[in-house]
C-alpha cells in the first residue's frame, strides 16, 4: 500500500468540511469544546492553508460550555458558498435534541451571525444542498433512523416539509457525516459508517432525486483504512468540492504509534486528496496525495490580540488580558480555564517564561480536565504534576530561582530503544524547568495517559497556559515542531 498521506491540517482538526467560494476554497472543522469553535481555513492552491478565524468566536454565540465536559460542543457541521453568502450548519450537542444550527457570513473571515435552529431535527452532523429551482435541503444524522432529510428556509430556519428518511449505509455502526451533491445529473449522498475508531470508512449512494431512492455502490465502502498497516488510520468523514477543474476529497484521520493497541494522541486530523470518477461514481486517489508540510511554530509576542489558534476548553477568552508584551491570566476562586494553542506534530516542545510573583501558573499539555501533565510554579518551586484519572501525582521539583522569570518547558518525542512487543506508549513527554544555568528535568512521562484510546471522546492535546491561584502573566510563548 502506498504510504504517503500526510495530514493538510495536522492536530486536532476533525471533521472537515469544504466549499469553493469566489476567490479560494474554504474549510472548516469541528472543534467540541473549544473557545472560539469551529476554525475556518482559505486556501488559493489546495496545499498551504491558512486560517482566517472561527464561526463561533462570540460567547453570546453559542454555550460550548453546556454539559462542562470534554468532547461535547460543536460536532460534524457543512460549509457552503451559496447565493453570494458562506452558510455553516452544524450541531451543537447540547442543543441536539433540539436541532440543527445554521450560520450565515458574507465572509469567511468573518463576523459570522447569530444561529438558527431548524426545530425537530434532531441529531448530528447537518448538510445543506440545494437544487437549481433554490430548493433547500437539510440532510442530517437521526441517529437510529439514520440519515434524514427536510427542505428548509435556512435563513430562518423554518422547516418546509415532512422529514424523510434517505438511507441507513451499508449496515455498519454510526451512520453520519451525510453531504449532498449533484453531479452530471445524478444526486449523490456520501456519509462516514462504521464509527469513528479503527471501522471507520466512506460509503455512497446515488440517485436521480435529492430526496429519495437511493442506490448504494456496489462496492462500499469507497475508503477505508481498517485492518491495514497504513500509519493512517480511522479515516472517514468525508466531504468533496470541484475546484480548477478537478474534484478534491477532505476527510479525517489519526496517526497512532505504540505498541498494541497503538494509541493516537493529537486528534483526528484533516487530510487531502484527489477523487477522480469512474463509471458514474467516486474514487479516492490517495496514491496521489501531495505531500503537505504546514508550518506550526508560533512564537507570541503578545503585543496584539490573540490570533486565530489559540482557544480555551469550556472557557472563553474574555478573561485573557494582552498587556505590555505579556498575556496576564487570572485565577478566581478556582482556577482559570486553560489558554492554549492545539498540538499538531508528533514531536515537539514548548517554551514558557511566567511571571508568578502574585499567583501560582503552569505550563500544561491537556487533554481534558481529568488527563492533563503540567510544570506548575509558584514564588518557591516549581513542580511537575500529572492527572490521570483518578490518580494525581507529583513527580519532582526544583526551587524558583527568579519568581519573576520562571523558564517552564514541555516537550513530546517518539519512545526509544524499546524492544518488539515491549509495551511502550506512543511517545515520551517530558517537564522541565531551568534552573542552575541549564534545562532540569523534573519528569519523563509515558504518553499513553494523554491518548484518546485511554480518555476516550473525540479530542486532541492542547498545549496551554494556566492561572491556578492569583494571577500570572506569560511574557514568553513559543512552539515548534523538533521532527519533519
Amino acid at each position: 500500500m502506498h504510504h504517503n498521506l500526510t495530514p493538510a491540517i495536522p492536530g486536532f482538526y476533525s471533521d472537515p468540511t469544504m466549499c469553493a467560494g469566489p476567490d479560494a476554497v474554504y474549510l472548516a472543522t469541528s472543534s467540541f469544546e473549544l473557545f472560539p469553535g469551529a476554525p475556518v481555513f482559505r486556501s488559493t492552491d489546495l496545499a498551504a492553508w491558512t486560517q482566517l478565524g472561527n464561526v463561533v468566536h462570540r460567547t453570546d454565540q453559542l454555550d460550548l460550555a453546556t454539559f462542562r465536559r470534554a468532547s461535547a460542543g460543536i460536532y460534524g457541521s457543512t460549509l457552503r458558498y451559496h447565493d453570494g453568502r458562506f452558510w455553516f450548519a452544524t450541531t451543537n450537542i447540547a442543543q441536539a435534541g433540539e436541532g440543527q444550527l445554521i450560520f450565515t457570513a458574507d465572509d469567511a473571515a468573518g463576523p459570522w451571525s447569530d444561529p438558527v435552529v431548524v426545530p425537530g431535527t434532531v441529531g448530528i452532523d447537518p448538510d445543506l444542498a440545494w437544487d437549481e429551482d433554490g430548493t433547500c435541503y437539510l440532510t442530517w444524522c437521526a441517529f437510529e433512523d439514520g440519515i434524514a432529510q427536510v427542505t428548509v428556509d435556512p435563513a430562518t430556519g423554518e422547516v418546509l416539509s415532512e422529514r424523510r428518511s434517505l438511507w441507513s449505509g451499508t449496515g455498519m455502526k454510526a451512520p453520519e457525516g451525510p453531504h449532498l451533491y449533484r453531479v452530471d445529473g445524478w444526486w449523490y449522498l456520501l456519509i462516514a459508517e462504521g464509527g469513528t475508531e479503527r471501522g471507520h470508512c466512506v460509503s455512497v449512494a446515488r440517485s436521480r432525486r435529492p430526496d429519495g431512492g437511493f442506490e448504494p455502490h456496489p462496492s462500499n465502502p469507497i475508503l477505508t483504512h481498517r485492518s491495514t498497516d497504513h500509519p493512517v488510520q480511522s479515516v472517514g468523514h468525508a466531504d468533496l468540492l470541484e475546484w480548477d477543474g478537478r474534484w478534491w476529497a477532505c476527510y479525517h484521520g489519526t496517526r497512532p504509534r505504540g505498541y498494541t493497541p497503538e494509541y493516537h494522541v493529537i486528534g483526528r486530523e484533516t487530510m487531502l486528496c484527489p477523487v477522480e470518477w469512474v463509471d458514474g461514481w467516486p474514487v479516492f486517489r490517495e496514491d496521489l496525495a501531495p505531500a503537505f508540510a504546514p508550518h506550526t511554530a508560533l512564537k507570541a509576542d503578545f503585543t496584539g490580540p490573540l490570533g486565530p489558534r489559540w482557544v480555551s476548553p469550556q472557557g472563553s477568552l474574555d478573561d485573557v488580558a494582552v498587556d505590555g508584551g505579556a498575556l496576564v491570566l487570572s485565577a478566581g476562586d478556582a482556577p482559570a480555564r486553560p489558554v492554549g494553542i492545539r498540538v499538531q506534530d508528533l514531536a515537539w516542545e514548548c517554551e514558557a517564561t511566567l511571571d508568578v510573583t502574585a499567583g501560582t501558573a503552569r505550563l500544561l499539555i491537556y487533554l481534558d480536565d481529568a488527563h492533563v501533565y503540567a510544570v506548575e510554579a509558584d514564588g518557591d518551586s516549581v513542580r511537575a504534576v500529572g492527572r490521570s484519572a483518578p490518580f494525581d501525582q507529583e513527580f519532582g521539583r526544583c526551587a524558583v530561582e527568579d519568581p519573576a522569570a520562571v523558564r517552564l518547558r514541555v516537550a513530546a518525542h517518539p519512545a526509544a530503544g524499546l524492544m518488539m512487543y515491549e509495551p511502550c506508549g506512543p511517545d515520551v513527554v517530558d517537564l522541565e524547568a531551568w534552573a542552575d544555568g541549564g534545562w532540569r528535568q523534573l519528569a519523563s512521562l509515558d504518553g499513553r495517559h494523554l491518548s484518546t484510546e485511554i480518555a476516550g471522546g473525540f479530542t486532541g492535546r492542547l498545549v496551554a497556559v494556566q492561572a491556578v491561584v492569583g494571577r500570572a502573566r506569560v511574557t514568553h510563548f513559543a512552539y515548534r515542531p523538533t521532527q519533519s
